[in-house]
């Protein structure tokens, strides 16, 4: 009998299409798309570099270059260490934008976890209220959760405060003003 292909996730190919779409959907990427211009994680408007408009984080690096920095100890504020698969904290709106991203192409577990923006959410916010900061939380999901039987999850997660996009996030919704790019 021939190897049957995963395609669609679950278990350790789970973690292959998973990271296959985070990496298409790359942060950064976006924002050199539109002409920005990202230096050591800090990313800068594409008419100047004098001042950064904020910093392009993923996972541990949300901590050690913007969180510890401002002195903040995650041990301090939440039980566990929080890795979101990306972050851009806006120095302009002072709002760090937690991004959590997930692929699914058939049955599996990744929308069970969608539901859980709202604590994940309020775990940030206990990191970023100290230094002033507010926190949104948002979601880039694939095609997958077009699908109806997902209607009530996204009603959910919108009146939990959190957002959701499907495979592009505008950077509109991380508190950029669209006559900026």
């Amino acid at each position: 009998m021939g190897t049957i292909i995963n395609d669609h996730g679950g278990g350790a190919q789970s973690t292959y299409n998973g990271l296959a779409f985070e990496q298409a959907t790359s942060l950064d990427e976006a924002f050199i798309s539109k002409g920005y211009v990202v230096v050591k994680h800090e990313v800068f408007r594409p008419d100047t570099f004098q001042q950064p408009i904020g910093i392009s984080v993923p996972k541990h690096l949300i901590y050690s270059h913007f969180l510890a920095p401002n002195g903040i100890d995650f041990e301090q504020y939440n039980s566990k260490k929080w890795l979101p698969d990306e972050a851009f904290i806006n120095y302009e709106t002072k709002t760090a934008y937690i991004i959590e991203k997930k692929f699914q192409s058939g049955r599996g577990s990744a929308d069970e976890k969608l539901p859980n923006c709202h604590f994940k959410k309020l775990e940030y916010e206990k990191l970023f209220h100290p230094i002033g900061y507010q926190v949104e939380f948002l979601y880039l999901l694939s095609d997958w959760f077009l699908q109806p039987k997902y209607r009530d999850t996204l009603e959910y997660i919108t009146m939990m405060g959190c957002h959701y996009y499907y495979n592009e996030l505008p950077l509109t919704a991380l508190g950029i003003k669209k006559d900026c790019y």
